[in-house]
């Protein structure tokens, strides 16, 4: 099917201050952006797409100048595709705190003119989101026909409907979760503790000692890689197939999976910023919007209004199907208009970045039905 094509990313700045969850107030910053297919004119067709952990506003098509660098979920968003250009005006933001030209750790802090490294405060889920509602409202979108994420850019989803329940008429929530398990704080932990350990990190400001935290970085993405895939997926792939043949009774790269993980750490440390990704895995490890309602999150929806369709992968051990289901019964309790599809995928996690016909066939007869 065909790709939105050649695309070109936008900036919008604002100069109003944003305060933050965590009490800190930004007097201005920047979100970088891109749009596929055309906005109606009466403004009702939009989408937002929400990233991920790594993802940035690069959703669709590619770059003049980078005809290899193909959107992370080009799959899915084009004319045609499961999320239909011709449809629908599809919005990509880079999330406050990013990496890939929203202001964030390495942009520079107008009070000391230098990057703002561990200076940059942390950001929340509803940080993000409030900075995408400052993002709708310059490009005139009073409402989303649909905000759409997968993994922590479901929490991004879900979130819209609780701080903004009239602007958004439809959410698609995939691989995601209301809350992250304990076990995945304390993967998020350990990611950090090798970020935050690697003696070229100093302290967050590596950057004016001109060097990057590879180690810590490379290690934190191992080990995010190992729980984005399922385990049938990884002996289907790798087994224990040796590099060479033979042991090499040493810690070089025995098994071709180790040699994955390394070339996969190493290639991370080339475009992901070391204080992004402490700020991403805080922002996972603190979405909980029921905190505010004793655990309850069934009190904690009654604020939405609007749709849902949420999609959970049977291998997705990081975001296991019971937690989206958990989110299913809280909605259907509300009496929100919910579809669910449990998918039957392998790849784990990384699932909902697939091109997987059940899972975009029962993406596609979602959004089939919004009316714009």
């Amino acid at each position: 099917m065909n790709s939105v094509g050649t695309v070109t990313p936008q900036r919008a700045a604002f100069d109003t201050p944003i305060l933050l969850q965590g009490g800190v107030s930004l007097p201005a910053f920047e979100l970088v952006y891109e749009t596929y297919g055309e906005l109606n004119a009466e403004r009702s067709n939009a989408v937002l797409v929400c990233h991920a952990l790594s993802g940035s506003h690069h959703v669709a098509g590619i770059y003049a100048d980078q005809p290899d660098n193909i959107g992370w979920w080009d799959n899915l968003v084009g004319p045609g595709k499961p999320l239909d250009t011709n449809r629908f005006f599809v919005v990509g933001v880079n999330n406050l705190g990013g990496c890939y030209g929203s202001t964030g750790p390495m942009s520079l802090n107008p009070v000391t003119g230098k990057r703002y490294g561990a200076d940059f405060p942390v950001v929340t889920v509803e940080d993000w989101v409030a900075a995408q509602a400052r993002l709708a409202d310059r490009l005139g979108i009073a409402s989303w026909a649909a905000v759409v994420g997968g993994s922590v850019g479901g929490m991004q989803a879900l979130e819209w409907t609780l701080q903004y329940p009239e602007r958004v008429r439809h959410a698609l929530v995939i691989a995601s979760t209301p809350k992250l398990t304990t076990q995945n704080i304390a993967f998020n932990e350990v990611a950090r503790q090798a970020i935050l350990t690697d003696p070229d990190f100093h302290g967050g400001h590596f950057y004016e000692h001109g060097v990057v935290p590879a180690r810590g970085l490379r290690l934190a993405r191992m080990l995010g890689h190992i729980t984005y895939l399922s385990g049938n997926q990884m002996a289907e792939k790798f087994g224990r197939e040796l590099r060479h043949g033979k042991l090499s009774y040493g810690y070089s790269t025995d098994f071709q999976v180790e040699s994955y993980l390394r070339y996969q750490g190493d290639k991370f440390t080339t475009y992901f910023d070391a204080n992004t990704y402490l700020i991403t895995t805080k922002a996972l490890d603190y979405f909980d919007p029921a905190r505010s309602y004793g655990g309850d999150l069934q009190a904690a929806l009654a604020r939405a209004k609007a749709s849902f369709f949420v999609a959970s992968f049977t291998t997705d051990w990081r975001f296991a199907p019971e937690r989206s289901r958990e989110l299913v019964y809280a909605l259907l309790h509300n009496g929100r208009d919910v579809c669910y599809a449990e998918v039957d995928c392998d790849a784990g996690h990384d699932s909902f970045l697939l091109d997987d016909a059940q899972y975009h066939a029962d993406v596609a007869a979602y959004l089939d039905r919004i009316e714009t």
